[in-house]
């Protein structure tokens, strides 16, 4: 007697149901991975605003007798008072730069990440800064301002690690 093998086509839904477990499971572990490699990316959009505004300020203070202010960030280098004439953002818009303790000697610079994109979710790097101190440079970071930069280590999180 001859029996006919019937040969099932496609997938039933056990297999397909499984399929999908695993494709979900997998996004979920690497989903957070690759958030965190973006966030870093992006902290060099930071790393470029505050190099700008130190070179900026060097430029500055080559011709006046201390640096700029907070308030001259962002006023022309025409205008009456001359300023930086630089942004108060960073070029991507994911972080707002701000300039404090500025004297003859010194100044800080920080980028802080702006609430609601997702750089505000960087941790420990929310907030990244540099300190300019008698010529000695001191970087930082922190996960709300202002940064400690008189600590030990500024920068616990390793933020500015290339």
């Amino acid at each position: 007697m001859q029996t006919t093998a019937r040969r099932n086509r496609g997938f039933t839904l056990i297999e397909l149901m499984i399929t999908v477990v695993i494709v979900a499971i997998l996004a979920a572990i690497a989903l957070p991975s690759f958030l965190d490699s973006v966030r870093k990316s992006r902290r060099a959009d930071a790393f470029t605003a505050i190099t700008t505004i130190q070179q900026a300020q060097e430029r500055w203070r080559g011709n006046k007798s201390t640096y700029a202010t907070d308030a001259q960030l962002t006023l022309g280098i025409s205008a009456a008072p001359p300023g930086l004439g630089l942004a108060a953002t960073t070029s991507s818009g994911f972080y707002t730069l701000a300039l404090s303790d500025t004297s003859a000697t010194g100044y800080a610079v920080v980028a802080s990440a702006v609430a609601g994109k997702s750089q505000d979710q960087d941790g420990a790097c929310k907030v990244l800064g540099a300190r300019i101190r008698g010529g000695n440079v001191v970087y930082g970071a922190a996960a709300v301002a202002p940064i400690d930069f008189d600590v030990a280590n500024p920068d616990p999180g390793r933020c500015w690690a290339r």
